[in-house]
């Protein structure tokens, strides 16, 4: 005889997720459509235009995010990834910026994908908090990208 036990329902996806998941749609219907000899200027367009619409503190964090990247890895393709700046290898995501109030944090995260090549024995960060940026933050980011992207 098998007894199963009740646990909380599924109550769906937040209004967050649900804005998330059109985003992603919205991102590959207009991929689609773009010219690829064009692909790093639009990505470049859209990641600068998500982040005019962020806080002020995101915006600031964001932007940043995004000198670093395009320094240390220019070969990464800039492109938005569920509403999120990004940037790929080879049509997939390697690292993002998620602003605090995209999913109503107390912080931002850099994230890095699978196919960042982070990989450092068995167990490894993959995301990292953001509350501001300090020098020494920014030169860390930069050596992660650099490792990331290689």
């Amino acid at each position: 005889m098998t007894t199963t036990t009740k646990t909380s329902k599924f109550g769906g996806f937040s209004a967050e997720e649900i804005a998330a998941m059109k985003d992603h749609g919205e991102e590959l219907r207009n991929t689609s459509r773009r010219d690829p000899n064009k692909a790093r200027e639009a990505g470049e367009k859209d990641i600068l235009g998500k982040l005019a619409k962020m806080s002020d503190s995101d915006r600031a964090i964001g932007e940043r995010i995004h000198a670093i990247v395009t320094a240390n890895a220019p070969e990464l393709m800039p492109k938005l990834w569920y509403g999120m700046p990004a940037y790929a290898r080879d049509g997939k995501v390697v690292l993002f910026f998620q602003s605090a109030a995209k999913f109503k944090s107390r912080y931002a995260t850099l994230g890095f994908s699978d196919q960042a090549g982070l990989d450092d024995g068995e167990m490894w960060p993959s995301a990292y908090a953001l509350k501001s940026l300090t020098p020494g933050d920014e030169a860390r980011i930069g050596a992660l990208v650099k490792q990331a992207a290689g």
